[in-house]
């Protein structure tokens, strides 16, 4: 590493930089939700292609996804509030992070099926 720098690539700044980009991720959907639905007052026609388009295989991907940003990106801001807010928070952070991460894991695996189970029967049948 570089003498004098802040980076020391630990799990606190993995974090901030995940809080960023799922951040970033979930402003883009929002942004193109508020275009996508717009489209209902110029074109209903467009607006029902562009949503048949949103029932394929690959955007239920997506979805999932999108799932896992803002799951990510909600318990993880709990952590910061507890970080900020709790005299003990700095000397915890790392733990609650694991705590997220599990936890995050546990609510990824558990939306599956709720996310993808249309996917698969569109990919494979019944």
């Amino acid at each position: 590493m570089p003498a004098g720098t802040l980076y020391r690539g630990r799990e606190g700044m993995w974090s901030w930089v995940a809080h960023r980009v799922t951040g970033v991720l979930i402003f883009f959907f929002l942004f193109v939700h508020v275009l996508d639905t717009a489209l209902v007052r110029v074109s209903p026609e467009a607006y029902d292609d562009v949503v048949a388009t949103y029932k394929t295989p690959i955007v239920a991907l997506l979805e999932y996804g999108l799932v896992a940003a803002i799951l990510f990106h909600a318990l993880n801001g709990l952590r910061v509030i507890a970080v900020d807010f709790w005299s003990k928070g700095p000397r915890y952070q790392k733990q609650m992070l694991w705590t997220v991460v599990v936890i995050w894991i546990v609510l990824m695996v558990g939306a599956l099926l709720p996310v993808l189970g249309h996917a698969y029967l569109e990919l494979f049948g019944k």
